[in-house]
């Protein structure tokens, strides 16, 4: 099945305006939803937002609405709620094509460029997106940002030997940049001693979170493509390019859909 154009700019009614964060990310995944046919193979994202989609999705299979329906989950999380779902999975090699990719994001520039993976999934959510015919990104307006790595991390997997050392080539990249730090991300020993542990992927990698002061300034591509070529270094969460619309549930009532200029 070919892919559909994307959807034009428009604005209509969608939530009352004393809509909680929560109301509004379960209005951009409704709206996202309304995009799928029948027989179509999705890209199932990861993350709050995201997880209001597996729902509504559930929902339609099993109301009969939408039939066919299968996704490629994008984390172990996503492929368990997809489950308790009801919707159908296949792997991303036994997809002829993928359709649609519907998944949340924590930043969104004006140009429409991401920063995705802050739950640590971005290395699956970037295989099986840059995989699919359309992208569609849901958030609320808080991740709405005058430029990248403004509100937190922006995340780089790494593989666990040498992370230390990854890290210092990492921090190299933006030498002299001011206020840019970076990290091997943690998490509370499993143990139950109360120690800190650092955190592993799905794919059984680290996470390096980098944060910058003022945002990433400069070309993020060339950014891009200087981690890329760290030995150590798997994936960024900087996804360039990749959205073909964006679906943001305004506190206003509002819901926009920001399409590729």
């Amino acid at each position: 099945m070919g892919s559909a154009a994307s959807p034009p700019r428009t604005l209509d009614a969608a939530s009352p305006p004393t809509a909680s964060q929560e109301d509004l990310k379960r209005v951009a995944a409704h709206r996202a939803v309304a995009m799928v046919g029948s027989n179509m193979t999705l890209g199932l994202g990861t993350g709050s937002t995201a997880a209001h989609a597996l729902d509504r999705l559930g929902d339609l299979l099993r109301s009969g609405a939408l039939r066919g329906v299968a996704g490629v989950p994008t984390s172990l999380k996503t492929e368990a709620h997809a489950a308790r779902a009801g919707i159908p999975m296949l792997a991303l090699a036994d997809a002829a094509e993928i359709h649609l990719s519907i998944d949340g994001a924590d930043e969104v520039d004006p140009d429409l460029n991401l920063v995705k993976g802050r739950g640590g999934s971005l290395l699956r959510e970037k295989m099986i997106e840059g995989a699919g015919a359309r992208f569609v990104v849901i958030v609320d307006e808080s991740k709405l940002v005058p430029r990248l790595g403004c509100t937190g991390a922006v995340p780089v997997e790494v593989v666990p030997f040498g992370s230390a050392y990854t890290l210092g080539l990492v921090r190299k990249v933006f030498d002299g940049v001011p206020g840019f730090s970076a990290r091997l991300r943690t998490v509370v020993s499993k143990a139950g001693d109360g120690k800190e542990e650092l955190f592993v992927t799905d794919n059984g990698n680290h996470i390096v979170e980098m944060f910058f002061d003022d945002g990433i300034l400069g070309d993020l591509r060339a950014i891009s493509d200087s981690l890329l070529r760290i030995t150590g270094v798997v994936e960024h969460g900087m996804f360039l390019g990749m959205a073909t619309s964006v679906i943001v549930a305004k506190k206003d009532g509002t819901v926009a859909v920001l399409t590729k200029k």
